[in-house]
């Protein structure tokens, strides 16, 4: 089976966020999906199949499948457009998370998603032994959102793993301030999914993105995720929606070996 890796929300190679993809004929069991996944230990594997006029995208981590993933949508989309249909500037895909689509404007690949609310909740003192540092605000959706003082303070953060996978709230911790050069800043650790810190998050900006616009007074802002490898989005806010886009660039192709 062709098997791709694509750096994705990355202006070069070995920055942004990796992610493995495979576009299939037909569906391979979960088990077997799985498995690839933790083989390739990527943060992120994708799988697509297409059905009729679209195609049906499923994201595996090492720790499990999730329901949303930006960067692997983002990768996926990119081999689609450059290596399967190149006649194409736009792709759909079925989700967990309903219908998605992807735009090719020149080298930029916008995601259209949608938008997430976030819960403003209290800090405990088991966040703030996990974090390091007091939180100047949480918010919980599907993941914890810790807002910070600085983007120094979101640079310098470091969190003890072993600690955020024992938190009862959310399932990655993003934490976030408002940036100097760049509209705000975030990064995202997901020690529960076998993921310590993600380089690049598509998913956690479906909530940064609205709370941001918010904060800040903007509809359109630049964001970025301050990894060691680093990536920047940009990104729209339009109500129950957000818009992501990002480049991406191609690392390797390889023929996946599965005995099927």
């Amino acid at each position: 089976m062709k098997y791709f890796v694509v750096d994705a929300f990355a202006e070069k190679v070995f920055e942004g966020n990796p992610a493995g993809i495979c576009i299939m004929n037909d569906w391979i069991s979960d088990e077997l999906m799985q498995n690839i996944a933790i083989e390739n230990n990527l943060s992120e594997t994708a799988f697509a199949v297409k059905e009729a006029a679209h195609y049906r995208l499923r994201w595996f981590t090492p720790g499990g499948e999730i329901n949303l993933c930006g960067h692997a949508t983002l990768a996926t989309a990119f081999i689609i457009l450059n290596y399967y249909e190149k006649q194409l500037d736009s792709v759909k895909f079925n989700t967990m998370s309903g219908e998605l689509t992807v735009n090719k404007q020149d080298d930029l690949y916008e995601l259209d998603f949608p938008a997430v609310s976030s819960e403003e909740i209290s800090v405990t003192d088991q966040m703030i032994s996990a974090l390091g540092v007091v939180p100047k605000e949480t918010y919980l959706n599907r993941d914890l959102i810790i807002v910070l003082e600085s983007e120094e303070e979101v640079r310098n953060i470091s969190p003890d793993f072993a600690k955020l996978k024992t938190l009862p709230e959310g399932l990655g911790v993003c934490v976030t301030a408002q940036g100097r050069e760049y509209d705000f800043v975030s990064r995202g650790f997901f020690p529960k999914l076998k993921v310590n810190e993600d380089p690049v998050t598509g998913s956690l900006h479906c909530s940064l993105i609205p709370f941001w616009a918010n904060r800040l007074g903007k509809k359109e802002m630049v964001a970025r995720q301050l990894s060691n490898r680093g990536g920047t989005l940009y990104c729209k806010y339009e109500d129950i929606r957000v818009k992501i886009g990002g480049r991406a660039v191609l690392y390797s192709v390889a023929e996946l070996n599965i005995g099927v």
